[in-house]
């Protein structure tokens, strides 16, 4: 895994940014489209709203989801919100070029089936995504694969239905879809990731973000998140 320390998140959110532009355009030139999923929380959307700035040829570009809640569409909890807000209201990409996990369905095992035929008709049969971008629980979770939960078994499906955790469902891409990404880009950041990160970088299984697979991994982590004052 190549490691890069920065000093805050601002710092890593920026340097994120640089990274996804650069990676997309790298997809474009090689294979006429980018197909990248994106994760929520604090840092990813500091990452996002700076990658508005960059240079990156939106109507070739594919932008999944990691994972999402189960909760209505206009959720302020959905991690879609904060995309859409952070980026996708910013930028010229193609609306057919978005793709929310569909959550608001009844049957959230079709939905998730119906996910990866999209993955699938995009990014391959097995897809590939260009760029996976990670971020890392305190408890040493990613996606939405929680420790102890039955989705971090499946490696037939691409997708899966995991939870509850902290009261919600959600919908996730598995390990196998995950490993198969050209890049898979962690953004770690604050003093409450210290213990996790440590085992992370350790290459800990019994963790699940410890299952990712390490060789075409980025991290950018900043100092806290290192345990440096």
């Amino acid at each position: 895994m190549r490691t890069e320390h920065l000093p805050d998140p601002g710092a890593v959110a920026t340097r994120a940014a640089e990274r996804i532009a650069q990676a997309a355009r790298e997809a474009v030139a090689a294979r006429g489209r980018c197909a990248m999923a994106v994760s929520g929380g604090t840092t990813p959307w500091l990452a996002l709203k700076a990658l508005v700035g960059e240079d990156v040829p939106w109507d070739r570009v594919h932008l999944f989801q990691v994972d999402e809640r189960v909760a209505l569409f206009d959720d302020l909890s959905r991690n879609y919100f904060h995309l859409k807000e952070a980026l996708i209201d910013r930028i010229p990409i193609p609306p057919d070029n978005v793709h929310p996990m569909p959550v608001e369905e009844k049957d959230l095992d079709a939905g998730a089936r119906r996910y990866e035929a999209v993955l699938r008709g995009i990014a391959g049969n097995p897809p590939v995504l260009d760029l996976v971008q990670l971020g890392l629980g305190e408890d040493g979770h990613t996606a939405s694969l929680f420790p102890g939960d039955a989705a971090l078994r499946i490696l037939e499906a691409d997708v899966a239905v995991s939870g509850p955790y902290q009261g919600r469902k959600r919908m996730t891409l598995t390990f196998p879809a995950i490993d198969r990404a050209r890049c898979i880009l962690w953004l770690v950041t604050g003093a409450g990731k210290v213990a996790p990160l440590a085992r992370l970088l350790a290459g800990d299984r019994s963790i699940p973000a410890g299952c990712v697979r390490s060789d075409r991994a980025i991290l950018l982590a900043d100092t806290a998140a290192h345990g440096v004052r």
